[in-house]
């Protein structure tokens, strides 16, 4: 290939991401996520057991349906309150591969409190088959991967809550590609997940109102705590360490001054 080539290849490639960048910097398409008050926050944050075990039903009813989180066992959900009972129950209630037996052959069992959240299909190609060329994400980290400087100054469960509540109408002078999604809260705001909640897609067992809203907060909070669930001891951890250092701080001044009072 020739030098004049590549060059003209160079210019294209860089007015195109030139133009990119422009869309995605414009304030007409601006990114829109609102900052919200999770019960996680702060120095005495921590997560609320009730809503997790809903956040957990929205997946489990919603989202598992096309992502998977391959981090997660189904044992992991008692440290969010389920019983062992519960868990057991739950795990059983899907059917996954194991083997070999003594024969060689893989079979079905149900599943276990030991196995990881069964995926929705059994590999990458399987699931872009099944939403139009689109690769669901695994939600393991999503909140994590999500949080800090390279995506604004929000949590991920601000950016998550963002996707899930940004769906409407394309203005009339955005061009939407063909098969994708409005979403305000999407950089680009084009997606291709069609919007997977509406009102009362779930029945809370608590009897909460599964407001779009509330479900994209519940969710949140569960897939929060799935990316760290060690947060709050942690946090517990950090709070001890500030308060051993303050009080040796404090022994260390006293010890100081009793004595450098003996110096004349």
């Amino acid at each position: 290939m020739s030098a004049k080539s590549l060059l003209l290849k160079g210019i294209t490639a860089l007015v195109g991401i030139t133009a990119v960048l422009f869309v995605a910097a414009s304030p007409k398409h601006e990114v829109h996520v609102e900052k919200e008050s999770w019960s996680f926050q702060g120095f005495f944050g921590k997560f609320d057991r009730p809503q997790l075990a809903r956040g957990f039903q929205v997946y489990k009813e919603v989202c598992s349906a096309c992502h998977s989180m391959n981090l997660l066992s189904y044992r992991n959900l008692q440290e969010i309150g389920f019983s062992e009972a519960a868990v057991k129950e739950i795990a059983a209630s899907v059917t996954v591969m194991d083997g070999p037996n003594d024969e060689g052959d893989m079979f079905e069992r149900p599943g276990k409190p030991s196995d990881r959240f069964k995926a929705p299909f059994a590999n990458d190609q399987a699931a872009r088959a099944g939403n139009n060329g689109a690769l669901p994400p695994d939600l393991s980290l999503i909140a994590r991967s999500r949080a800090g400087a390279g995506f604004g100054a929000f949590e991920g469960a601000d950016y998550i809550h963002g996707i899930l509540t940004g769906y409407e109408e394309a203005p009339a002078d955005f061009k939407m590609t063909e098969g994708m999604n409005y979403n305000k809260g999407f950089a680009g705001h084009q997606i291709a997940m069609p919007n997977p909640l509406s009102d009362g897609a779930v029945t809370y067992e608590d009897g909460t109102q599964a407001s779009v809203d509330q479900m994209a907060r519940d969710v949140s909070v569960f897939l929060t705590w799935a990316g760290e669930p060690n947060y709050e001891s942690r946090i517990r951890t950090g709070l001890k360490a500030m308060l051993f250092l303050v009080a040796f701080t404090l022994i260390a001044y006293a010890a100081k001054r009793k004595i450098w009072a003996r110096v004349h």
